[in-house]
């Protein structure tokens, strides 16, 4: 088809450069910025070069100060080694030498300094003058200082001569003892010291005029090297320190000027660099965004026109016949070539006109009809046609897999009346047409079909009804939604909530759920029970409205809580009465449902009937009780026991104690009866004028054996008494006290070797001296009478012989340790077991209690503040470990 070009009205041309003009206009730019960015460079460079030997002038300025400070620290170390230490060697000479020195260095530093620093050094000079002055000041009095000390040793000598001559002893220690101090201050370097130590002697009364004349001669020459003492230390301080302190904080002034000026140097030269480098960068960016803009120039005035050019051909040769050809009204190369572009293009436009006109509405016919087939072939739903009578008229493939068939077709040609071959009800097919006469279409109507195999299946219609002119339907066009899946699904839920309230009717607890209003949604039946109503009764209800029934009272505040809380309870206690009228106790548990928004939907409640464990927990309670005051009268008793048996060792004791006092009374006794029968004799034989010197001599010579004899038992007895005395007192006494082990344990000892002879044992005892406690006395003489008493009783059986040893020694700086131990027969395995448990006895036939180890246990562990380790063996003896502290702990001694 051919068309005829219809001519357009050619534009007006606009003046643009040529190619050749814009390159060489850019290349001059360029050049242009490159000229300016290095005559900035060389600027910057000659500004930094300058800079930089200002910068190293002041480094040598830092130097010179360094050497002088240095220099001044050497003068001042040999000022003071000649001050403090005339006699090491160092000469006034040397210290003027490094002045002289310093000075020299200060007049070459001042020719290369500014003159503000200049200023610095002259007044450095003035101070080292003054210092030299100070220091020829120190000399002379250091050389007067000298010969004071020369003429110094006769006048002592002198002083010692008259000092030792003197016949008052007091005073010369008084004139000694100051010369002693004068001693030590000239020593110490103290001038002050020593003269005030002259001056004490000199204050000094002396009757003698020639000690009073050495007195004075010696006071006043160390009084006059003191003054010297005292003006050189003066001199030092004012002058010599002062002066050095000056020059060094000249110097350092010095060195703080040129740091301040290398300070300012330093950020003139970086701010210098930093100028420099960003003229540098701007100059090199400016010159970097002129280049591409002139680039960019270049690029839009020349390849930019082409490129678009060439993008539009090759569009019109794609087939976009509709693509602009741009820069066509430009008057130079490029406006050529876009305008002949124009051209082929307004060719080609009219060209396709007719023909994509032909074969759009071919296009769309396809199209539609492609549509229709696509969705009806392809939906996953029934798609059916069928007339009122029944018959099948179309199907697509899905309804035909639905019902068990290959194909539509087979399925339409299976099919004759609906009503009776697919309907499982054919009733559901009267309702159906019902529906269809009534409103013209069914939405979602549910019915159970037979598939080919015999399968029934549960279907979801959605049909309209076609009419024809007259307004009768003609034909049912609908979907068909298999929902056998949802159903069986539905069924298996209500079947799921059957169970589910059977199971929960079977629970002995209570569950219910309730609802944002707190009425009831869900009851068990056990919960119902209680209310006395039946589940389905409850429903909707409140719980203040089931109680009110039979009057009692239950509030729905923790429902309130869990509301508020949005969170569990957690397991809480409560109590109320129930239909019966019968106070219940509940274990009880709240925990909220949530929707899908995380909003309360629901409260489920579950309680369990804790009613028997109350009661069985208040048995519990009574038994706990009764068991304590059991406990509490055996504890009594075991108490009674203990002092009993206390008391059965101490009644040991005192019968040992009475046997063994009553040897030395009874020979007291006989003596003294003898010594009644002769004096009575040597009265009569006075009385009768009969007394010869034989008899006289023979009657003191008894009197005198008999008077010893009755002193030395008497003294045994004493000692015996007070000794028992003693350990009964320790033994009643409960208070803390200070003690000597040692001594203790021998006065224990000493009450329990009467005990021995009967047994026929030994008793050996090792006590190391000046072991002293703050502790019990009382309870650790009950400890060994205990041990002693136990051992006699088990460790030698059928009176066989044996030893029993004490050991006592240090064990540490705060601990002591008692060793008893024995050869006897030793215990068992069981036996050392239950040693130390209360009422245990190998001998409870003769007598034992079962109580001793015990209470030595409870008085070594608990009084004590101790710990004690039991070794023994059958046939190796018994061996008892008892570490004690020295002082009881008080929370011990509180008990």
């Amino acid at each position: 088809m051919s068309a005829e070009l219809t001519p357009t009205p050619e534009k007006k041309r606009t003046f643009s450069l040529s190619i050749g003009q814009l390159t060489f206009g850019s290349f001059l730019l360029v050049l242009a910025v490159i000229i300016v960015t290095s005559t900035a460079s060389v600027i910057a460079i000659r500004h930094i070069d300058t800079t930089f030997a200002e910068l190293q002038r002041l480094q040598s300025v830092g130097d010179l100060a360094e050497d002088i400070d240095r220099r001044m620290n050497e003068l001042r170390l040999a000022a003071r080694d000649f001050v403090t230490d005339p006699g090491a060697g160092i000469q006034f000479k040397q210290v003027g030498e490094a002045a002289s020195t310093l000075s020299d260095i200060l007049k070459k530093t001042r020719i290369e300094l500014a003159p503000e620093q200049q200023d610095m050094i002259d007044g450095v000079t003035e101070r080292l003058a003054t210092y030299r002055n100070g220091l020829e000041r120190i000399s002379t009095l250091i050389d007067r200082r000298a010969q004071l000390l020369a003429g110094l040793p006769p006048l002592r000598d002198q002083f010692d001569a008259a000092v030792s001559g003197t016949a008052d002893r007091e005073l010369a220690s008084r004139l000694s003892e100051a010369q002693s101090r004068i001693a030590l201050g000239l020593l110490a370097r103290n001038p002050s010291a020593a003269e005030q130590a002259a001056q004490t002697m000199r204050a000094l009364n002396i009757g003698d005029a020639k000690l009073k004349a050495a007195v004075n001669d010696y006071a006043e020459a160390i009084m006059a090297v003191a003054v010297r003492e005292r003006q050189i230390a003066d001199i030092d301080r004012e002058v010599l320190g002062t002066e050095g302190r000056l020059i060094g904080r000249v110097t350092e002034l010095l060195r703080e000027v040129s740091a301040r000026r290398g300070h300012v140097l330093s950020r003139d030269f970086a701010r210098t660099l930093t100028e420099a480098r960003w003229q540098s960068i701007v100059l090199g960016t400016i010159g970097v965004l002129i280049g591409i803009g002139a680039a960019l120039f270049v690029v839009r005035r020349t390849v930019r026109p082409l490129a678009q050019i060439a993008r539009s051909i090759r569009a019109l040769a794609a087939g976009q016949k509709d693509t602009l050809i741009p820069s066509a009204d430009l008057d130079n190369e490029i406006g050529d070539i876009a305008r002949a572009a124009e051209v082929f293009r307004r060719a080609l436009e009219e060209a396709d006109t007719a023909r994509e006109a032909a074969v759009r509405a071919l296009t769309e016919q396809r199209l539609a009809e492609e549509s229709y087939r696509k969705l009806f072939e392809g939906s996953i739903d029934g798609i059916y046609v069928t007339t009122p009578a029944g018959d099948l008229l179309n199907a697509n493939p899905a309804l035909a897999r639905m019902m068990g068939y290959d194909s539509p077709q087979q399925l339409i040609d299976s099919i004759s009346d609906i009503a009776h071959t697919i309907y499982v009800h054919p009733e559901a097919r009267v309702e159906y047409q019902r529906l269809m006469a009534r409103d013209g279409m069914v939405r979602e109507f549910e019915y159970q079909v037979r598939q080919r195999s015999g399968n029934i299946l549960w279907l979801s219609d959605s049909a309209t009804g076609v009419r024809d002119e007259a307004g009768n339907i003609v034909r049912y066009e609908g979907t068909l939604r298999d929902i056998t899946d949802q159903k069986r699904a539905e069924d298996a839920i209500a079947e799921g909530r059957r169970l589910l309230q059977q199971v929960i009717d079977t629970v002995p607890a209570v569950i219910n759920v309730k609802d944002r209003n707190l009425r009831y949604v869900l009851m068990n039946r056990y919960m119902a029970g209680i209310f006395g109503i039946e589940p389905a009764d409850a429903l909707g209800r409140t719980t203040a409205d089931l109680m009110s029934r039979y009057g009692a009272a239950k509030t729905d505040e923790n429902d309130k809580r869990v509301l508020s809380l949005r969170k569990g309870l957690g397991f809480y206690e409560e109590e109320y009465k129930d239909a019966s009228g019968n106070m219940r106790q509940w274990l009880v548990n709240k925990l909220p449902l949530l929707d899908a928004d995380g909003e309360i939907e629901r409260i489920v409640t579950v309680a369990l009937d804790i009613g028997e464990r109350k009661r069985g927990e208040q048995e519990m309670r009574k038994a706990k009780e009764a068991a304590e005051t059991a406990l509490r009268n055996l504890r009594e008793t075991q108490a009674s026991l203990i002092e009993a048996e206390k008391l059965a060792a101490l009644g040991r004791l005192v019968a040992g104690v009475a046997h063994e006092v009553n040897n030395p009374v009874g020979i007291s006794l006989t003596v003294a009866s003898a010594l009644e029968r002769k004096t009575a004799i040597f009265t009569a034989e006075v009385e009768r004028g009969e007394l010869r010197r034989s008899t006289l001599n023979d009657f003191l010579s008894t009197s005198r054996d008999a008077s010893s004899q009755l002193v030395s038992n008497l003294n045994r007895a004493a000692e015996l008494i007070q000794s028992f005395k003693q350990v009964a007192a320790d033994r009643n006494y409960s208070d803390q006290r200070t003690f000597d082990l040692g001594d203790l344990t021998e006065q224990v000892v000493m009450s329990l070797r009467p005990g021995l002879r009967k047994h026929n044992l030994t008793l050996n005892v090792e006590c190391q001296p000046d072991l002293t406690m703050n502790s019990y006395p009382g309870p650790y003489g009950q400890v060994l009478t205990n041990l002693f008493l136990n051992s006699v009783a088990h460790a030698f059986p059928d009176g066989r012989p044996g030893t029993i040893e004490i050991q006592v020694r240090e064990s540490g700086t705060d601990n002591v340790e008692i060793i008893f131990s024995d050869n006897g027969c030793g215990m068992s395995l069981d036996v050392r077991r239950r040693a130390f448990d209360p009422f245990f006895t190998t001998r409870r036939d003769q007598g034992g209690t079962g109580l001793g180890l015990h209470i030595v246990y409870s008085i070594v562990t608990n009084r004590l503040g101790g710990r004690l380790d039991l070794d023994s063996e059958p046939g190796n003896g018994t061996r008892i470990q008892i570490i004690l502290p020295r002082t009881a702990p008080l929370e011990q001694a509180a008990e």
